[in-house]
């Protein structure tokens, strides 16, 4: 057998076995093995780790796009200097994702521009590094694909597929002013979700003015219960806005 049907057949098993790490790189790793007098043991584990590495990568970022999580909020870009102690102490705890684990809620206060979204989606990247699934969602968007689920009796496929999420962002929900009915399958959600998975939450508007959204006083109650039982709660109001900061900077160098 020649070397080219060696590796035409070589090709065609990396193919098939969908080894494309492997099958991108084996040219080098063969002149890495002649160079060095590799083994057949490191020979083979350099291909496989490098096949290893290249699947998880492809995967982060499948699961990054699946996400929908805003682009570049990480903590990279999070001033976490400006934070109590009390606040730097909690985020640092959540880095861990043993809330996840816990199916614990995460619910951040804050007024507007506080960095509440951004810390919640940096949170998210992390996890997802560790290989979990995350979703972002503003409120006001799962809201009308709840509605449309319902309208279409698939409310359980729906419910079915969130599940498979270990946190969910739920953004802005103080900013949605729900009716009656989109009320309604808020709290379905929230009730479907309790104890099998953690939500993520931001709001500007305190637990005591949450009847804006839910309308109804009991079902407030109810749902602030089922989100409070197994949660992490992080008050961010006394934090200044940050774009606010930023547009003063701006200023400030302009002048």
């Amino acid at each position: 057998m020649t070397n080219k049907t060696k590796i035409n057949l070589l090709l065609d098993y990396l193919k098939y076995l969908k080894l494309t790490g492997i099958k991108e790189a084996y040219k080098d790793f063969i002149k890495q093995a002649e160079n060095n007098s590799l083994s057949y043991l490191d020979f083979l584990l350099l291909n496989l780790e490098y096949e290893y590495q290249t699947k998880n990568s492809r995967k982060r970022i499948r699961m990054i796009k699946d996400s929908k999580l805003p682009i570049g909020k990480k903590f990279d870009s999070f001033d976490i200097k400006v934070f109590p102690i009390k606040i730097k102490q909690k985020i640092k705890g959540l880095q861990t994702g043993g809330f996840l684990d816990r199916k614990e809620n995460i619910l951040v206060f804050g007024q507007p521009g506080s960095g509440k979204t951004h810390l919640l989606c940096a949170l998210a990247y992390e996890q997802i590094e560790q290989g979990r699934k995350m979703l972002f969602t503003t409120c006001s968007l799962l809201v009308q694909k709840l509605l449309i689920a319902k309208k279409n009796l698939e409310l359980e496929k729906i419910f079915k597929k969130l599940s498979k999420y270990e946190g969910i962002i739920i953004d802005d929900i103080g900013y949605v002013g729900q009716n009656r009915e989109e009320m309604e399958v808020l709290f379905t959600f929230l009730a479907e979700r309790y104890e099998r998975g953690s939500v993520m939450i931001t709001s500007n508007l305190p637990f005591s003015k949450w009847e804006k959204i839910f309308k109804d006083p009991m079902t407030t109650a109810a749902a602030i219960d089922r989100l409070v039982h197994h949660s992490i709660i992080i008050e961010m109001q006394e934090v200044d806005s940050f774009r606010r900061l930023a547009a003063k900077k701006r200023l400030k160098e302009a002048g």
